[in-house]
């Protein structure tokens, strides 16, 4: 019963009052209910925040409204049909998703991903960070009133998932990367078409820098705002840009290189006070960043495979099956059964948008995960509003939701 009051406790908004300060004066506080939201804004969150006035005195957040049980579904499925499962655990970080799952299975499996795969993987993963940082951008300014910023974000978002679709056959959710590989190799004019979109999109970074720099209100809606000290972040376990903003570079691309991010040469971002302004501006500055590397790729793009050549992990080439019934075979059993992954268990961490984003994967011999859990920025990220936002103005809150997470993807999963 005292979880059940409380919770009914939690439900309802009321106002308070605590002893008199004065004669006659009592200091109020409300305790509002916001949200959930809608999934079209930033995902479904609920807030309840305690106010005194204008300033938040606490706030918890409430998950769990579209809790789809992925993880479990997951489980149900043969290692490589959970790919395309996993990825829609964040409709923003879809080839992150993959990455993490498919190295893990990859790790268990003790196969070696060809050279061209990883560097194709990279491309894909640097370009799916600059769409991610476009859509957090753009809807972050929105929030804030600066209404423009949207249609500039999106105009570039937009021929990033063009990019997707040439290469993949899907916008969204493509289901490129499999276990040893991607699924196909680039076709002709991808690369072409990559070239001249990172071409511009400096520039292109440049202008929503001359925009939002100049802009004197979103400055001070940004600037000494929602402050939150290294240690506290660490303490929460945050990851990511937010940790960076308050000066720690970690990076697991630097820090534990993962499929060739060591071959790259580019640097981390890092903040000096943990502000507001300084987390919009270390995901700015790794828009410059993505675009290097992905720049590197594209020059040193090695020849060869583009996924492994072990017909037990991998579906034989199409043109094959008419050919070969060793690869019918083949085919046929990983299609319908799937190939058998030997017991034991690994985490495989890589650097998301949002930071940390791991997969853990425990193997019982069969076709099919025993355990699949995702470590996700957005649930661990999260914890970190309440100090972030306490005595703040409710005004203030808008920004730090957007700069914590654009979309708060992976929290329910």
């Amino acid at each position: 019963m005292s979880a059940l009051s409380d919770y009914r406790r939690r439900e309802e908004s009321i106002t308070m009052s605590s002893e008199p300060v004065g004669m006659g004066e009592t200091h109020e506080l409300l305790t509002l209910n916001i949200g959930p939201h809608h999934p079209a804004t930033h995902g479904v969150l609920r807030l309840i925040a305690t106010l005194e006035g204008e300033v938040v005195r606490d706030i918890k957040p409430i998950i769990g409204y579209v809790h789809t049980g992925i993880e479990k579904t997951a489980e149900q499925k043969s290692y490589w049909k959970a790919i395309p499962v996993v990825e829609r655990m964040d409709y923003l970080s879809y080839y992150f998703n993959a990455m993490a799952y498919c190295g893990a299975v990859e790790t268990l499996l003790g196969i070696e991903v060809p050279p061209r795969a990883q560097y194709l993987r990279i491309i894909h993963l640097e370009l799916n960070r600059i769409m991610s940082h476009l859509v957090w951008l753009g809807t972050s300014a929105l929030d804030l009133g600066a209404m423009s910023m949207f249609w500039y974000c999106f105009r570039e978002r937009e021929t990033i998932l063009d990019l997707f679709e040439m290469s993949s056959g899907q916008r969204m959710h493509t289901r490129y990367f499999q276990v040893g590989g991607v699924i196909e190799d680039i076709p002709a004019g991808f690369a072409r078409n990559v070239q001249r979109f990172i071409d511009e999109m400096p520039s292109r970074a440049d202008q929503y820098a001359d925009l939002l720099e100049k802009n004197e209100i979103l400055l001070s809606r940004l600037r000494d705002t929602c402050v939150l000290d290294e240690q506290t972040l660490l303490g929460w376990g945050v990851t990511g840009p937010l940790l960076r903003a308050a000066g720690n570079p970690w990076d697991l691309r630097k820090a534990a290189p993962y499929s060739s991010y060591d071959h790259f040469d580019f640097r981390i971002p890092v903040g000096t006070v943990g502000d507001n302004y300084d987390r919009f501006r270390v995901r700015h500055a790794e828009l410059y960043e993505s675009t290097k590397i992905i720049q590197q790729a594209l020059n040193g793009l090695p020849e060869g495979p583009h996924i492994v050549e072990d017909r037990k992990v991998a579906l034989p080439p199409r043109h094959e099956l008419a050919t070969s019934m060793e690869s019918l075979i083949h085919h046929f059993k990983l299609v319908t059964e799937g190939f058998r992954v030997p017991e034991g268990e690994c985490y495989y961490p890589i650097e998301s948008p949002r930071g940390e984003l791991g997969c853990f994967v425990r193997a019982d011999g069969s076709a099919k995960p025993a355990r699949v859990h995702m470590r996700d920025p957005s649930f661990v990220n999260l914890q970190a509003t309440a100090p972030m936002v306490k005595d703040a103005y409710i005004a203030d809150l808008i920004a730090t939701l957007a700069m914590v997470d654009p979309v708060l993807g992976g929290v329910d999963r």
